[in-house]
C-alpha cells in the first residue's frame, strides 16, 4: 500500500471531525457548569447581581405594557362633544349619530337631544328653576363621539375634531386635549426611559461577567500556561470560559423571571381591590412565553458578550515563559 493511500485512510472523516468538535464543545459545556457547581456562594452573589439587573428594566417593560393595556378602557375619558346647530331637529340627531358612527375613525356615537339635555342639567346641576325661568331650552343637540382605538393619538383627534368642524350640521365639536397630549408625553418618558436602563443595566451585565471571568482567568493562569505548551490553541482554551459567561447569563435571566413572575403574583390582588373601588376590573398582565424567551436569550448573550471580551483581552497576554 502506498504512503498516500495510508494518510488517506488515516485522515478523519468530516463526520468523525464534527463528532470530535461537539464532544470537545459538550465537555467545555459540562465543566463550565460543573465550576458554578463547585463554588456555590460566589456563583449565586454573581447570578443575583444580574438578575437584578435584568429585572429593573422587566419590571418597567412591564408597567408600560400594562399602561397600553388599560389606556383603551380609558377611550369614554376622550369622547370629543359634538355641539349641534340650532336648525338641527331633535328628530334629525339619531339619524346624524348613526352615520358619524359609520365612519372608519370612530367607534361608537351618543345622541343626546335639546330635551334630553335639559332634563340631565335639571338632574345634575340643581338649576331648574332658574331654567324653566327662560321659558325656552338654551341647551343645544349634542353627539357624544368616541374615537377609534387606532385613532385615539393627539395628531389623529385633533385631525378628527376638525373633520368634525367642517360638517355644516355641527357648530362646534371640542375635546380636552391637554389630558391625552399628558398621557402620550408620560408614555413616551416611559419608553424612553426604560430602553436607556435596559441598555444601561445591560452594560453593567457585561461589566459584572467580564469582571467573574477575568479572575477566573487570572487564577487559572499557570493552567493556561501549561495548556499552550502542549499546543492547546486560544479557541480551545477561551471555550469553557465563553460557556461560563453563558452559565451566569442565563442563569441571571432565569432568576429575574422568578422575581418578576413574583412580583406579578404579590401585586395581583392590591391591583384588583383598587380597580374595583373606581368600578373597573383589572387583572395585571405578566411576561408572555415570547417575553420570557427573549429576557433568557438577552441573558445568555450579554454573559456571553461579557466573557468573550475579557477572554479575548487576557488570554493574548498569557504565554509560557
Amino acid at each position: 500500500m502506498s504512503s498516500r493511500s495510508r494518510r488517506r485512510l488515516n485522515r478523519p472523516t468530516t463526520h468523525a471531525r464534527f463528532q470530535a468538535y461537539g464532544i470537545n464543545h459538550l465537555r467545555a459545556l459540562v465543566f463550565s457548569l460543573g465550576k458554578l457547581y463547585r463554588a456555590p456562594f460566589s456563583s449565586l452573589l454573581t447570578l443575583l447581581v444580574i438578575a437584578i439587573a435584568l429585572t429593573l428594566p422587566s419590571i418597567l417593560y412591564l408597567i408600560l405594557v400594562n399602561l397600553q393595556q388599560v389606556t383603551p378602557q380609558w377611550d369614554r375619558t376622550a369622547q370629543i362633544s359634538v355641539f349641534l346647530a340650532s336648525s338641527v331637529a331633535d328628530d334629525d340627531v339619531p339619524a346624524l349619530a348613526t352615520r358619524l358612527a359609520q365612519r372608519a375613525d370612530v367607534a361608537t356615537t351618543e345622541g343626546i337631544t335639546r330635551d334630553q339635555a335639559l332634563e340631565e342639567f335639571r338632574t345634575h346641576s340643581g338649576f331648574g328653576d332658574a331654567v324653566d325661568a327662560l321659558g325656552e331650552n338654551p341647551l343645544p343637540a349634542v353627539i357624544l363621539v368616541t374615537p377609534a382605538l387606532d385613532t385615539q393619538t393627539p395628531a389623529n383627534l385633533e385631525a378628527l375634531v376638525a373633520s368634525l368642524n367642517e360638517l355644516s350640521e355641527v357648530e362646534n365639536a371640542s375635546l380636552d386635549m391637554q389630558w391625552v397630549q399628558r398621557l402620550y408625553a408620560i408614555m413616551d418618558t416611559l419608553e424612553r426611559t426604560t430602553l436607556i436602563l435596559a441598555l444601561l443595566l445591560g452594560l453593567g451585565v457585561i461589566l459584572v461577567v467580564g469582571n467573574t471571568i477575568r479572575l477566573d482567568v487570572q487564577n487559572r493562569r499557570e493552567e493556561i500556561e501549561v495548556a499552550k505548551l502542549v499546543g492547546a490553541t486560544d479557541a480551545f482554551i477561551r471555550r469553557p470560559f465563553l460557556y461560563g459567561g453563558l452559565w451566569l447569563g442565563l442563569g441571571g435571566a432565569l432568576i429575574a423571571l422568578l422575581i418578576v413572575a413574583t412580583t406579578r403574583i404579590l401585586l395581583t390582588y392590591p391591583v384588583q381591590d383598587l380597580a374595583a373601588l373606581y368600578g373597573g376590573q383589572y387583572g395585571i398582565r405578566g411576561l408572555t412565553p415570547t417575553d420570557s424567551l427573549t429576557l433568557l436569550a438577552t441573558g445568555a448573550l450579554l454573559g456571553l458578550a461579557g466573557s468573550w471580551i475579557t477572554v479575548g483581552r487576557h488570554l493574548k497576554h498569557i504565554e509560557p515563559s
